[in-house]
């Protein structure tokens, strides 16, 4: 089998044996990378650390995917509580996270879709400079939304 040493260099082809007596002296596990080379190919490492440096940056890969968060505000919001929706969609867009942003309508207030458009772009605006917008406002139904994404 070929053999590859701890520090990555080429040892060259050997016997099983004398490659697992290297392992032994070197306290280091002896793992077949290749098995389906001629001839196969094993690599002297430590094999738990191997696997834990695996799975951290499996779960480093996984943990920053950026999640979509919603901010749900109605026409008649007040405008603090558009100010601390804001706020709370900016700690979300400095965490890498998309944020939609949805206006939605009740009763008669989808009389007055033009008002909630006006509010959605102030919101819009107000985010402008740690945001772009990914996906343009879209009327569904009795919903406004917009989405943010982080710049």
């Amino acid at each position: 089998m070929r053999l590859v040493s701890a520090e990555g260099e080429q040892v060259g082809v050997v016997s099983v044996a004398d490659a697992l007596t290297r392992a032994r002296e070197a306290g280091l596990d002896l793992v077949e990378v290749s098995a389906t080379e001629q001839p196969p190919v094993a690599r002297i490492m430590d094999f738990g650390k191997f696997k834990y440096d695996k799975s951290k940056k499996q779960h480093k890969r996984t943990a920053h995917q950026s999640k979509l968060k919603e901010i749900r505000v109605r026409p008649k919001t007040g405008a603090h509580d558009i100010e601390i929706k804001v706020k709370q969609a900016r700690k979300f867009l400095e965490n890498r996270d998309k944020v939609q942003v949805t206006m939605i309508f009740r009763g008669r207030e989808l009389a007055h879709v033009d008002e909630g458009q006006r509010l959605l772009d102030g919101v819009v605006q107000q985010l402008n400079d740690i945001a772009s917008v990914e996906a343009p406002s879209m009327r569904q139904a009795k919903r406004l939304t917009c989405i943010l994404a982080p710049r």
